[in-house]
């Protein structure tokens, strides 16, 4: 890859979810700025947002959805944007959370088929979905699917950003939702819902959030993309660890992040998730960002995530055969884990 001058300063918008962890502690543990790159971080209201911003150049990289990068390529929503990722940022991670004001009988799929049937068209389920094109969709419909349900034809879903959905369901606006943590676990925490399905449930392990940049931008600053990758990858493989889950959620908790209590984002990341209901499950990958390669964007990867979105009708056309490789770039990701070795010692062990 041919050498470029560094960006000055990169602005990377984010959502304040768990699954942002690995950006974060690149930040505050001074993974860009050994770097020597300048980042600022830039809390963002929803993905739609997220989405108008890289590709109006107002930021220069981002959280995103992995599907995201299938319909700005596309152009499913807006104006088709060649966008790229060069490292999957966390596997898992989100649930499905349904509202306790339906009653015992949504526990059970027969029981919530009866109650779509008796709404009928005019009162249709409502549930809160982040983004058209995100892996919380999926999830949506694969509970639907096992529910004996259509994700299309049996409930009404609408667009709410993540940070919305839990006042809705408190407000009645929503029967459901998905999303990430930590608002699966306030709604159980606050007795107004519980989840009947979550990523990790699911026979394999769901690609969540990328690493989101212009073609232009990687193009433009490569040494900048590369050294950002990095910074990212050593700080997921941090996140990962054990002994650094605990001090992960005290940080996650700051104002300046989630804002909310440690004790509501600690247990997904220390592996025990309360779906509700009396049942705590141990669920040791709620939460994946580095391990067993997990960052590693590969044509593998993407080729059979492709599939998924075709297979539940979130991306219905124009995904030819050489979409995957244009979209996750594990070239890049290559090249940046390599500058890793070329650190000081003790650097990659923070």
């Amino acid at each position: 890859m041919t050498s470029q001058p560094r960006a000055a300063t990169i602005r990377i918008g984010y959502l304040p979810l768990t699954d942002a962890a690995p950006l974060v502690v690149a930040q505050t543990h001074g993974m860009f700025e050994r770097r020597g790159i300048r980042v600022e971080l830039v809390r963002e209201v929803g993905w739609a947002t997220i989405r108008d911003k890289i590709r109006l150049g107002e930021l220069d990289a981002a959280q995103a959805p992995a599907p995201m990068l299938w319909s700005m390529r596309l152009g499913l929503g807006c104006p088709p944007c060649p966008v790229l990722t060069a490292l999957i940022l966390n596997l898992n991670g989100n649930a499905v959370t349904v509202s306790n004001r339906l009653g015992t009988d949504a526990r059970e799929a027969e029981g919530l088929r009866q109650i779509v049937r008796r709404r009928g068209p005019e009162q249709p389920l409502t549930i809160g979905s982040v983004f058209p094109f995100s892996s919380d969709g999926i999830l949506i419909r694969e509970w639907l699917r096992r529910c004996g349900l259509d994700g299309v034809r049996d409930v009404r879903t609408v667009i709410v950003p993540p940070e919305q959905m839990y006042r809705n369901l408190v407000a009645g606006t929503l029967d459901g939702y998905a999303a990430s943590e930590p608002w699966n676990s306030l709604a159980v925490r606050d007795g107004v819902g519980w989840c009947p399905l979550w990523s990790a449930a699911l026979l394999s392990p769901q690609i969540e959030k990328v690493l989101m940049v212009t073609e232009s931008f990687a193009a433009k600053h490569s040494q900048s993309h590369l050294q950002i990758v990095a910074a990212i990858a050593e700080a997921a493989r941090w996140c990962d660890a054990p002994q650094n889950r605990d001090p992960l959620a005290r940080l996650l908790a700051k104002p300046d992040y989630l804002d909310l209590s440690h004790d509501l984002i600690a247990p997904t990341l220390l592996g025990r998730f309360d779906a509700g209901l009396g049942t705590v499950e141990n669920v040791a990958d709620f939460h994946v960002f580095s391990r067993d390669g997990a960052g590693s964007p590969s044509v593998a990867k993407a080729a059979a995530f492709q599939g998924k979105l075709r297979a539940t009708g979130i991306v219905t056309h124009g995904c030819d055969a050489g979409l995957p490789g244009k979209v996750f770039r594990e070239d890049i990701y290559r090249e940046a884990i390599a500058t890793n070795e070329n650190l000081p010692p003790g650097v990659n062990e923070s």
